[in-house]
């Protein structure tokens, strides 16, 4: 069973930076594509940002340039380097992956319907 552990969130002030990691019980070059999502109190899930075995990242309009996602396949582990965070940025953040062999198109690689395994999810607080 694939699991994805996540550390790292927080509370910090605007302007203020923060790096998320998720750690896979598996082999991180298995899955397809790997992401973040995020989720703030009455609203929907959204895709903050993906990267796909292709090397290509996608980004949600609301994080690029301040938002960087990374991985590192040596230690099964995704990283989000979050700079310049803003209050609207402040949501519970979750690491997902896709499951076997499930290839995304471009829209389809910031929607939470596409992944299939996901973490725990860590708060993360941007105050003003």
């Amino acid at each position: 069973q694939v699991q994805l552990v996540e550390s790292g969130g927080g509370s910090v002030q605007a302007g203020g930076s923060l790096r998320l990691s998720c750690a896979a019980s598996e082999y991180t070059r298995n899955f397809q594509f790997m992401g973040w999502f995020r989720q703030a109190p009455g609203k929907e899930r959204e895709g903050v940002a993906t990267v796909g075995s292709d090397g290509i990242s996608s980004y949600a309009d609301s994080v690029r340039g301040r938002f960087t996602i990374s991985q590192d396949n040596a230690k099964n582990t995704l990283y989000l380097q979050m700079n310049s965070l803003k209050p609207e940025d402040t949501a519970m953040y979750y690491c997902a992956a896709t499951n076997p062999g499930r290839w995304l198109s471009g829209p389809e690689r910031l929607r939470a319907g596409s992944f299939g395994y996901w973490s725990q999810g860590t708060q993360v607080n941007a105050s003003s």
